[in-house]
């Protein structure tokens, strides 16, 4: 495809962002019901559904590559993977290739504030504005998504805490989610916690973002909020202002807190916010789907995230291997444990992969409808899970024992019904090793 045809299609970020996964994209994602008293009696044998389905995405060229990784309890992983680095390129994909997991990067966020709170350093019902003084005297937005006036502005009836920002119950907005004014407020002041390329590609003109989480969260503290704190479910940008919570709490950057507490413990050596250039060898390329063809948009040798990220985006931020996020997994499936080391506190685990959204709040007519949220995760049916924008996906049953997770590299993850597809298509693998 012509560089001019790619400019046609007139791709926007706000459709490349979106997809599925950062949306709810996990929208069945630990939502399909494994049966856990039958899947104590799984036989493990192979996962002949997803092994079809990685061979008809890679051999049909709709991606240059995919990889399904799965880990009974704490056992090494296996890894069904095909395709390569890039669309006609020489290196196979394996679980040390790096690749951009987006939202994935939510549930990350969400545990590393639940090891603060098991810490006794903040507190899950705390309101935010005695960590962040600004967002003491929030205004709320009478018409969602209207004027940003005086006219259609009311008090917070009550302040965000810490649950909020874990939960998208905080009401704040998203520039990928919002319309109209808002939209335009947050790219106007820089409120831009993500990004897709380099490439100076049409509709994806975002601003710029300002240069820290600090400014990132005096920024915000400065828009209307979009909903009332606590009473309804909306993907947010909640998830980034709580890695400016957690670096104030543990005064130190948000992504030395990470490594320090979360990343070195666990093993996670492949994980980034800056890809270094030693590591571009074994580094995705990521691909616009147009008309069912796909287009470079973040090559790894000129990707974007070779380059020093204006902040740390504790939402969408990290590039990673399917091995640490494996890692990351087991550890939760550990309840904290991994290879003899304590990460995390169980307590904490089982409180942030539980359904933690505020008592009353609606999520019908969203993606949570029927579905409880944990610390940056949906949780259903004894899954944690979520999605990234670029087609990853990845969860946690407590019930079978079970870690899995998907890695290609295309955007928008809508484009294929893979993402959403995944859980289901490891469902019907479980039931076939069930004998039924």
């Amino acid at each position: 495809m012509a560089y001019k045809d790619f400019q046609d299609a007139q791709l926007s970020r706000r459709s490349l962002l979106r997809g599925g996964a950062y949306l709810g994209g996990a929208a069945t994602l630990a939502s399909v019901p494994f049966g856990r008293a039958a899947l104590a009696q799984v036989k493990p044998g192979p996962w002949e559904n997803v092994a079809a389905a990685v061979e008809d995405y890679v051999s049909n060229g709709k991606v240059a590559n995919m990889l399904a990784s799965f880990g009974w309890g704490q056992a090494e992983p296996s890894a069904i993977a095909k395709g390569t680095l890039a669309v006609d390129g020489s290196t196979a994909v394996d679980m040390d290739s790096l690749y951009r997991i987006y939202s994935m990067t939510k549930p990350i966020t969400g545990m590393a504030a639940m090891m603060l709170i098991d810490d006794g350093l903040m507190r899950l019902d705390q309101p935010i504005a005695e960590i962040l003084p600004a967002y003491g005297e929030m205004m709320v937005q009478k018409e969602y998504d209207g004027a940003i006036t005086e006219d259609n502005l009311e008090p917070a009836a009550r302040p965000i805490t810490i649950r909020h920002l874990l939960t998208h119950t905080a009401g704040l907005g998203y520039g990928i989610i919002q319309k109209g004014p808002i939209q335009k407020a947050y790219e106007e002041k820089g409120l831009i916690p993500g990004q897709v390329t380099r490439l100076p590609l049409p509709g994806l003109g975002r601003g710029k973002p300002v240069g820290s989480l600090e400014a990132f969260a005096d920024g915000l503290a400065e828009m209307p909020l979009v909903l009332q704190p606590g009473t309804k479910w909306s993907y947010s940008v909640s998830l980034d202002l709580l890695g400016r919570v957690i670096e104030v709490v543990e005064k130190k950057p948000f992504d030395q807190v990470l490594k320090e507490r979360l990343f070195d413990p666990a093993g996670m050596t492949s994980t980034y916010f800056t890809v270094p250039e030693s590591e571009i060898g074994r580094y995705t390329t990521n691909y616009g789907i147009v008309a069912g063809t796909p287009f470079p948009i973040d090559p790894a040798d000129s990707s974007i995230y070779l380059d020093e990220p204006a902040f740390p985006f504790g939402g969408a931020g990290l590039v990673c291997s399917p091995r640490d996020y494996d890692r990351f997994l087991r550890m939760l499936l550990g309840y904290g444990m991994i290879d003899g080391t304590r990460v995390m506190g169980e307590l904490a685990v089982r409180v942030g992969t539980s359904n933690i959204l505020p008592k009353g709040v609606d999520t019908e007519g969203t993606w949570m409808a029927g579905q409880g949220f944990g610390a940056g995760g949906r949780v259903s049916d004894g899954a944690y899970g979520w999605g990234g924008a670029a087609g990853t996906a990845a969860f946690v049953h407590y019930g079978a024992n079970l870690r899995a997770a998907l890695f290609t590299q295309y955007m928008p993850s809508d484009t294929y019904p893979i993402q959403n597809q995944f859980p289901e298509l490891v469902a019907k693998d479980l039931a076939a090793m069930q004998g039924g």
